[in-house]
């Protein structure tokens, strides 16, 4: 970095401020990700230096596939071709892999952004009744109840994270709001890893306390904490949110267009931290 103008990075590099202290020349951070919490955003504006981020490209692929991940737990998808490959599914059982129906049921959301309004919009055309935690009621086109978080823990029957890692939100998903689920409910996080404690949905899932859980991110990715992969009835994906062509070439296009635009000296699109004074 001691010679870079541009930095594009991912999610899982840690742009801190020992990285930013060796780097005289750089410009500008491009981050290909939505969140942007692997990147120290207050050094980077002491520095002079544009942060940016790829949303909006990724919300549908994201909002997809929540839905894809609902349903896989919901139904038990996952324990089901694990039978079929181990060549011991005896066949139809009226019992067998018994799961939760989605139609009627509250899809809880923590964090109604573009990729939360866009689950909601999915799962009310399966049928599912929209509550979202936030402070303030916010403008919707769609029907949706207000609830305080630890009211929308106790009420959903399946909750869906989809807030940014903050302070206030790590491990927002704690042994308490657990504790608040219904036993049949469902957890869902394509958010961020922290924002759960591993050890706690472990548990949560092995004594029985929740019926299921999805997880698309992890706390120290790649790294899976072991007490989730020997948790029963969980659902994980490496990382796939925004994992389809046009979305990742969308992002990479909003990472050179910032480029671009900050080497040719203006201001970038998408700038996180939009208080910052360019350097020259």
């Amino acid at each position: 970095m001691a010679e870079a103008d541009a930095l594009v990075c991912l999610l899982l590099d840690r742009i801190d401020e020992a990285l930013i202290a060796r780097a005289p020349n750089l410009r500008v951070i491009a981050n290909c990700a939505v969140g942007y919490d692997n990147v120290d955003l207050a050094a980077a504006t002491r520095a002079g230096i544009a942060v940016t981020n790829t949303p909006d490209v990724l919300t549908d692929a994201t909002a997809e596939l929540t839905i894809a991940l609902i349903l896989a737990a919901a139904r038990r998808l996952p324990e089901g071709e694990a039978l079929v490959r181990s060549g011991s599914w005896p066949g139809w059982r009226l019992d067998q892999l018994i799961g939760q129906p989605i139609r009627g049921r509250t899809l809880g959301i923590v964090g109604m952004g573009r990729i939360g309004r866009g689950v909601a919009e999915r799962a009310i055309g399966l049928g599912m009744a929209i509550a979202y935690a936030s402070q303030r009621d916010l403008a919707l086109p769609f029907p949706a109840r207000r609830l305080g978080v630890d009211e929308l823990f106790a009420e959903a029957d399946v909750v869906s994270l989809h807030c940014p890692l903050t302070p206030e939100t790590r491990h927002l998903v704690n042994e308490a709001r657990l504790a608040r689920m219904k036993p049949t409910a469902i957890l869902v996080n394509t958010a961020r890893g922290g924002c759960v404690d591993d050890g706690a949905l472990a548990a949560a899932l092995g004594e029985g306390r929740i019926f299921a859980a999805a997880l698309d991110v992890f706390t120290a990715e790649p790294a899976i904490d072991p007490r989730l992969l020997a948790a029963p009835r969980l659902v994980l994906a490496p990382h796939l949110g925004s994992a389809t062509t046009e979305a990742r070439t969308q992002m990479a296009q909003l990472c050179a267009d910032a480029v671009i635009a900050v080497l040719s000296g203006r201001r970038p699109a998408n700038l996180v931290n939009k208080d910052v004074t360019l350097r020259g």
